[in-house]
């Protein structure tokens, strides 16, 4: 008889959990061992005596505790669930991130439903799983391609701005011109424009007013 694998969910979308649960249950050799609503609460499971699951499915942007923080616990702690990262988020760097932390799958949620049940088999059994999206982009970067930047959390776009490119975003967000900025901040108006044009590619906007509104919407001012 085969030795039954007990998952964990973890994801801040209860209907999300609902639908992973379903497909789950429709193998015989998967066990659901409870489900998380937030960061807190996956760390709390797993601390308390007498919980244990071989497999964690966790999302990455979850309250109180993100991902990045409950890897992070997990490692602190000796806590060792074979994570599978399940995520909207597609970036490169985010994905190096999640395995530099330990997990050893990553799914992205479009895909969720056709590999879920092959990833937690492959990790119960010490592989890694990726979904095909997933794979291609590490693939890319392996072999010295060009990837290009994919969804990733608002706290890692913001996290990956410099000091001065946050600077100027203050300004341009309080409708400072280049030139008054250029002034303000005692730079060439070469230098601010080569900042303005990073900002707009970084945060995925067309102007300053999509500056603007990024700042003010993510508290950036």
């Amino acid at each position: 008889m085969k030795k039954k694998i007990y998952v964990h969910v973890a994801d801040d979308h209860k209907i999300l959990i609902e639908g992973i649960i379903a497909v789950i249950n429709t193998d015989k050799d998967i066990e659901i061992r409870d489900y998380s609503l937030t960061g807190k609460e996956v760390v709390d499971w797993f601390d308390k005596k007498g919980n244990k699951a071989d497999v964690l499915i966790l999302d990455i942007t979850m309250p109180v505790l993100d991902g990045f923080e409950v890897l992070r616990h997990f490692n602190q702690k000796g806590i060792n669930p074979k994570v599978i990262i399940l995520s909207s988020y597609d970036d490169i760097k985010i994905v190096q991130e999640m395995l530099s932390l330990g997990c050893k799958g990553y799914i992205t949620k479009n895909n969720a439903g056709e590999h879920i049940v092959d990833a937690i088999k492959a990790v119960a059994n010490g592989e890694q799983y990726f979904s095909d999206d997933i794979q291609k982009i590490l693939l890319k970067r392996f072999s010295g391609h060009h990837v290009p930047t994919g969804e990733a959390p608002v706290k890692s776009i913001i996290e990956a701005l410099t000091e001065r490119e946050l600077d100027v975003l203050k300004l341009i967000t309080k409708q400072y011109s280049s030139p008054e900025i250029a002034d303000k901040l005692n730079l060439a108006l070469s230098t601010v424009d080569t900042h303005r044009k990073n900002l707009l590619k970084k945060l995925k906007v067309k102007n300053s007013v999509g500056l603007a509104m990024y700042a003010v919407k993510n508290k950036i001012v």
